[in-house]
């Protein structure tokens, strides 16, 4: 494979660098400090795998990844970074990131993980995974727990297919009442209508 690499560190670039020349089956097509330098080479070299940093100077990593990615979008990207909080993690894979490893891996992860991308799979850092995976979890969790209970009445008296003046007067509130909770059920819900709105209560298990 054909693998280019960006850190601004020179000792670690120049560490990984070596590391991945010595791995058979791997040639470093281009090292570079800074994303600019990254983006006017691989224009030429055309890598199949890009290892990056995040924090770079002038173009962060996380544009880097989304600018390289629309210009080659077939090209693996891997993040190798410190950085371990959400916002950057989610910010690198929204852009364009199929891996997710953090500095302080052993060489054979690093190894490891490249050969793993290449081969389409998404290896992260064990506590980057579990990072996801409870991000997942809490919106899961969250899901039921949207909407306030008298909307979520509101939502199943909808489903039923109640009128906002049956549902006023089932639940002794006003018809403008009514109206006022429903528009909030539709915004929380990010529905268009009654119908995209029950559809996706019931999805989220509220109803």
């Amino acid at each position: 494979m054909r693998i280019v690499i960006i850190e601004d560190d020179p000792l670690l670039l120049e560490n990984l660098t070596l590391l991945l020349r010595g791995e058979e089956g791997i040639t470093v097509s281009g090292s570079y400090r800074s994303a600019e330098d990254a983006m006017t080479a691989i224009r030429s070299v055309q890598p199949e795998v890009m290892l990056t940093d995040l924090g770079l100077p002038g173009m962060s990593g996380v544009e880097l990844i989304k600018k390289a990615k629309e210009e080659m979008p077939s090209l693996e990207i891997m993040a190798h970074t410190v950085f371990e909080d959400r916002e950057r993690v989610f910010s690198a894979i929204k852009a364009g990131a199929s891996g997710y490893i953090l500095k302080g891996s052993s060489p054979r992860e690093i190894i490891e993980s490249i050969h793993a991308l290449y081969k389409g799979g998404a290896p992260m850092s064990p506590k980057i995974a579990r990072k996801i995976i409870r991000e997942f979890q809490d919106d899961v969790a969250g899901e039921p727990f949207l909407l306030t209970q008298r909307e979520t009445e509101i939502v199943k008296l909808v489903e039923e297919g109640l009128t906002y003046k049956e549902i006023g007067e089932r639940l002794s509130i006003s018809t403008h009442t009514v109206h006022t909770h429903i528009k909030n059920c539709y915004e929380k819900l990010q529905a268009k209508g009654r119908n995209d709105a029950i559809t996706k209560a019931r999805q989220k298990g509220i109803i």
